[in-house]
């Protein structure tokens, strides 16, 4: 039986990494979905599957969602976007019948709070001293430089070097902010996926060899048992079912520790896929209640990426309300 599955935040690399992985079976029925009519994934499917969308901060923005899952009759619902998938996971009721791919609430909050997060997986002794800006921070004896970040937010927005005690007692004392143990190795992607008992089948670390605003152009998989079991006893601990990517980066004395988890598809996604290992595939099939294998191995392969143009009639480019094209058209 075939099943209809709309994947939003079509024009980032996550989005078509998921669409086009999508594509490949013959049993799913793909629908592409941006706020921007010039999201290139939107065009990777036919014209009648092709929606637009209000942002995902936006009031309406699940409630349109409910309502194409009604009007095109869909039954799996993929979000690429961390504020999107924010927004449907507390109101994931309302697209019934269809099924959200995404993990809990209570596992989007504690990952998308890097607090949270140190606090939920300090039992696995993977996490670096973390603690709020303040007085708390102020109380720790700290071998500096430590960092300084957000608590929420992806990538290096917000972070700075704390360089010393003084530049320490200068921090404000904000609760959306925190300290943490300066980590100075190699840091690695760990992409992940858990079934539904919370069993990982799968955890691919990579390197990211370049970097382009937060998403690794160039990289490669590796076999590492203590990246693997470092990203599986972090899922485990956060409770994860369904697809995140670890974070980790080596501390002072060589070992791998926790940074952050990404509780979405990665924008590196291909080499994974590459590797052995189509995520996007075994999400679908895992939230459409289908069996999916206990353990995945993977291989090692290299990537590089590049841009790749999507030639189309005027015409068919989409006319959007949140986009940067409107004086253009």
């Amino acid at each position: 039986m075939t099943a209809r599955v709309l994947v939003t935040g079509a024009g980032g690399p996550a989005g078509v990494a998921v669409i086009r992985s999508l594509l490949r079976r013959s049993d799913l029925e793909v629908f592409a979905a941006d706020m921007d009519g010039w999201a290139s994934g939107i065009y990777l499917v036919p014209p009648t599957h092709r929606r637009l969308v209000p942002p995902g901060r936006d009031e309406d923005f699940v409630s349109t969602i409910a309502r194409m899952v009604e009007e095109d009759r869909l039954d799996l619902v993929i979000s690429t976007v961390d504020v999107e998938l924010a927004a449907l996971a507390g109101r994931r009721d309302e697209l019934a019948p269809a099924v959200l791919a995404a993990p809990s609430q209570d596992t989007l909050s504690v990952a998308l709070d890097k607090l949270l997060l140190a606090e939920r997986c300090e039992a696995t002794g993977l996490t670096p001293r973390t603690v709020l800006a303040g007085p708390d921070a102020r109380a720790v004896d700290w071998e500096f430089p430590a960092f300084a970040k957000p608590r929420q937010g992806a990538g290096s927005r917000g972070v700075r070097v704390v360089p010393d005690r003084a530049a320490l007692d200068a921090l404000p004392e904000d609760e959306g902010l925190i300290v943490q143990d300066f980590l100075p190795g190699e840091e690695y992607s760990v992409d992940v996926i858990a079934d539904a008992s919370g069993a990982v089948v799968a955890a691919v670390p990579r390197t990211r060899a370049r970097v382009d605003s937060g998403v690794a152009i160039a990289g490669r998989t590796v076999h590492d048992e203590e990246l693997e079991s470092a990203a599986a006893s972090i899922a485990r601990a956060i409770g994860l079912v369904g697809v995140a990517n670890v974070q980790l980066r080596r501390d002072r004395a060589g070992r791998a520790v926790l940074l952050e988890v990404n509780p979405r598809f990665p924008g590196a996604l291909p080499l994974t896929i590459a590797a052995g290992v189509d995520i996007p595939s075994l999400v679908a099939d895992l939230f459409l209640g289908r069996e999916i294998p206990s353990t995945i191995p993977f291989r090692e392969v290299a990537s590089v990426r590049f841009l790749e143009d999507v030639i189309l009639d005027v015409d068919e480019v989409l006319v959007s309300a949140h986009a940067g094209h409107q004086e253009d058209l």
